[in-house]
């Protein structure tokens, strides 16, 4: 198994936000988690990366620990985080911000700007502009081209079309879809029913910081009771 999470805890301050999460990514899958605001989706991605500390439970990749490894040291072993804020650097170039996401001991090989530029050639267009002046699904790019740059064998993916428009959302998607056949694997955090639908194979659905479904998107689109007491409004 690629990522393995067991019985995963996470606190903010004197709040327990993870009640024993788990869940699992092999090479080869988009796997989603799925809920609605507030029930721990993103806090497991962060715990996962190191930017929260877990207060209990394992973390491995591919079979090694790394959970209370700084991010860093999380990033450099092949997993790429890419962040609901995006955290672009707007007074820099797109180029710049491409190769600001090159990591020490990233593998050769991999992931350039032109590469990058292959899967969104909208980059490409505003290669010399700086990346404040993007509009959110071109910064939404950016920050999904950054993280290739250092050349994860995971992509965890936080809820990379909130707020865009259904147009941006489409080829969001479509880039993701050909990021993962390109032979990446995608942990993805969504809300959206529609998103989770057109990439992953297999869904997480998290409710007040535990996982409360597991199965493939075929049994969750068949489970009725689930979709309207977890994800419907």
């Amino acid at each position: 198994m690629l990522l393995s999470v067991d019985d995963l805890h996470a606190h903010y301050g004197k709040s327990h936000i993870l009640h024993g999460v788990s869940l699992e990514v092999d090479a080869g899958e988009i796997v989603c988690i799925l809920g609605r605001n507030g029930v721990g989706k993103s806090t497991t991605l962060k715990s996962v990366m190191g930017l929260v500390a877990p207060s209990r439970g394992r973390v491995s990749f591919k079979g090694a620990p790394i959970a209370g490894m700084p991010p860093y040291r999380i990033a450099r072993l092949g997993l790429g985080y890419v962040p609901e804020e995006r955290r672009i650097f707007p007074t820099i170039t797109v180029r710049e911000n491409l190769l600001m996401g090159i990591k020490g001991g990233s593998r050769n090989g991999g992931w350039t700007p032109e590469r990058v530029y292959e899967f969104f050639p909208r980059l490409k267009e505003r290669e010399h502009q700086r990346a404040g002046t993007l509009s959110g699904g071109e910064q939404q790019m950016l920050t999904m081209g950054r993280t290739l740059m250092g050349n994860p064998e995971l992509l965890l993916v936080d809820e990379p079309t909130e707020g865009l428009a259904p147009m941006i959302v489409e080829q969001v998607e479509g880039i993701l879809g050909a990021i993962h056949k390109n032979g990446t694997p995608v942990l993805l955090v969504e809300q959206s029913m529609e998103t989770a639908v057109a990439l992953a194979q297999r869904v997480y659905v998290m409710s007040k910081g535990q996982i409360v479904f597991s199965g493939s998107m075929r049994e969750l689109q068949a489970s009725e009771s689930v979709r309207k007491q977890y994800l419907e409004v």
